[in-house]
């Protein structure tokens, strides 16, 4: 069927996933679905960026044509982003635009990051940290807070482990109907 013009898939798809762009990271096998199953988008970091045209345009595809009954927000262990915005390496440009999200985040939790003296553990609670953050920014968006006006939907954040290959549920999740 047409909706304003776009065709939509055949199958309903009830999920929508932001994840990163390491492609260790692939959405269908880690969720067991087909092609099809899900809708993705991947950028470094899984990040929700407000201006993120990008990513607020998938957003919008995914809540109001695909309507889309949960999101996933998922991290990883071992992130070289989140790595990344952890030192004070010059990326160039865009790259440290991008970061700077990151280091948001860090800023935001310094405390109880500064308070971990393992770096590797420090670098794994920033990603966990920063699931939860871009979930609060997922939720805060029009389109999420307009789509809870009418129905249910349901956010989560996840971490992968490439390790063990387990899903950690930061059980964060937010749903609204």
């Amino acid at each position: 069927p047409l909706v304003t013009g776009v065709q939509t898939c055949a199958l309903p798809i009830y999920y929508l996933w932001i994840g990163c762009s390491d492609s260790r990271v692939p959405a269908n096998e880690i969720t067991n679905t087909k092609s099809g199953e899900i809708f993705v988008h991947r950028n470094v970091a899984n990040l929700v960026v407000h201006t993120d045209l990008n990513l607020l345009t998938v957003l919008n595809y995914a809540v109001d044509v695909l309507h889309v009954e949960h999101i996933i927000v998922c991290g990883h262990y071992g992130c070289g982003g989140v790595i990344a915005a952890m030192d004070n390496k010059d990326y160039g440009g865009v790259i440290n635009k991008w970061l700077r999200n990151i280091k948001e985040v860090y800023s935001l939790h310094a405390s109880e990051l500064n308070a971990i003296n393992d770096l590797h553990a420090r670098e794994n609670r920033l990603v966990e940290l920063n699931v939860i953050e871009q979930v609060k920014n997922l939720a805060k968006t029009s389109v999420v807070q307009k789509a809870w006006e009418k129905r249910a939907l349901a956010i989560h954040g996840w971490v992968y482990g490439f390790n063990n290959g387990i899903i950690t549920d930061l059980k964060i999740g937010r749903a609204h109907v």
